[in-house]
């Protein structure tokens, strides 16, 4: 167990995209980095950096998540932040999602947050602080089409984190989140396993509404704004020790969290339509 001065993260979801920049991030700025991710034997990046180790956490495990703490204990002598970034996305109309697909988004990007939480809140009511910081998104405060089984996780994420704050402030530990808008993550790309289009060949009555909608959304993520903004933002909140909830951060998410806000909500859903449909 190394007894160092230095500060510790855990991160799920290192293996690519926001979480990889995180990891790196934080490494950069002096911390002990538990860069967690369900395959740390495939990282080759990562792994050879000082002060960072790659642990094993599937996060729709809770008994691997409780190991993946404990060897970050091990390893570092204390955790001090816990950042979850793991997730998946699912776009598609909502009939032809399969009773899997379901269970894997809400796995992943819900239950997943849960799992980690609890097997690292003995840790920080022990230590008599800490911090949670969940990745949410503007999908988690706005709406916009096929995107059913996301906003649900994310709406959901926004309420947990809230109402936890009440029962964990009493013992230091702190909740933050993160809202992106439109990041370039593996969400824009099938084969990095973590896009989900769904689809059924059975409902082409959906393809005139959905085929366009879906390829702009695809094209929306590919395009958006560089996950080290986010990394830097998640490192912010983690370090600038304010009072402060909620960061939004990425291309137009102050703005499409604002019109939200302040338009009638037949106004905002026929803008974003609109706009995904071009």
């Amino acid at each position: 167990m190394k007894t160092n001065e230095k500060k510790t993260v855990l991160i799920t979801g290192t293996s690519s995209g926001i979480g990889k920049d995180t990891a790196l991030f934080f490494h950069n700025k002096g911390w002990n980095v538990a860069a967690t991710m369900r395959n740390p034997k495939a990282e080759t990046k990562l792994n050879q950096l000082e002060n960072v180790k790659c642990f094993k956490l599937d996060v729709c495990d809770f008994s691997s998540a409780k190991s993946a703490i404990a060897d970050t204990i091990q390893e570092f002598g204390r955790i001090d932040v816990v950042v979850n970034n793991a997730g998946v996305y699912a776009i598609g109309p909502f009939e032809a999602a399969t009773a899997e697909q379901i269970k894997r988004q809400f796995d992943t990007n819900l239950f997943g947050v849960m799992n980690v939480i609890k097997a690292a809140l003995p840790h920080f009511r022990n230590n008599k602080a800490g911090m949670f910081i969940n990745l949410s998104s503007i999908a988690g405060r706005t709406v916009s089409p096929l995107q059913t089984l996301y906003h649900g996780t994310k709406w959901a994420i926004e309420g947990f984190s809230e109402s936890l704050q009440y029962e964990l402030r009493y013992y230091n530990i702190t909740i933050k989140l993160i809202e992106p808008g439109l990041i370039k993550t593996g969400f824009s790309n099938v084969a990095g396993n973590t896009l989900m289009i769904l689809k059924d060949r059975s409902l082409s009555v959906y393809d005139d509404y959905a085929d366009n909608i879906v390829s702009n959304l695809i094209k929306g993520n590919a395009e958006g704004s560089d996950p080290k903004g986010v990394a830097k933002v998640i490192y912010t909140a983690a370090t600038d020790n304010k009072n402060k909830f909620i960061y939004p951060t990425g291309k137009s998410a102050h703005l499409v969290l604002f019109l939200g806000k302040i338009l009638p909500r037949n106004w905002f859903h026929k803008i974003i339509e609109h706009a995904l449909q071009k």
